[in-house]
C-alpha cells in the first residue's frame, strides 16, 4: 500500500479549497480537531472501565490483590510462602485447606 505524497496532498487541499472555499476550510480543520479530540476522549473512557472496576474488586477484596490474599491465607495456615511460585503455592494452600476440612 502506498503512502500520500506530497503532490497527493497538494491535490487534496486544492479540492478542498475547490469545494469548500477558503472561508469555510478553517471551521472544517477546527471541527475536525474537535471531532478527533472526543474521539479520543471517549477512546480513554472507554479503556479506562476495566481499571476501575478491577479497583472496585480489589477494595471489595480488602485492597489485596489475588497474590497477596493468597500469601495471606498461606500465613493463616501455619505455611511460609516466601521462595514460592503463585502456581505452587495455591496447590499447597488448597491441599492444606482440604486437609482441615
Amino acid at each position: 500500500m502506498a503512502s500520500i505524497g506530497g503532490p497527493e496532498v497538494l491535490i487534496i487541499i486544492v479540492v478542498f479549497f475547490v469545494l469548500f472555499g477558503a472561508r469555510r476550510l478553517p471551521e472544517l480543520a477546527n471541527a475536525l480537531g474537535r471531532s478527533k479530540g472526543e474521539f479520543q476522549k471517549g477512546l480513554q473512557e472507554a479503556t479506562s472501565l476495566p481499571r476501575e472496576a478491577q479497583t472496585i474488586a480489589d477494595l471489595e477484596a480488602g485492597g489485596m490483590t489475588p497474590d497477596v490474599a493468597l500469601v495471606e491465607r498461606a500465613k493463616a495456615l501455619g505455611l511460609d510462602p516466601s521462595g514460592m511460585s503463585p502456581e505452587d503455592l495455591q496447590r499447597k494452600v488448597d491441599a492444606l485447606e482440604q486437609a482441615e476440612e
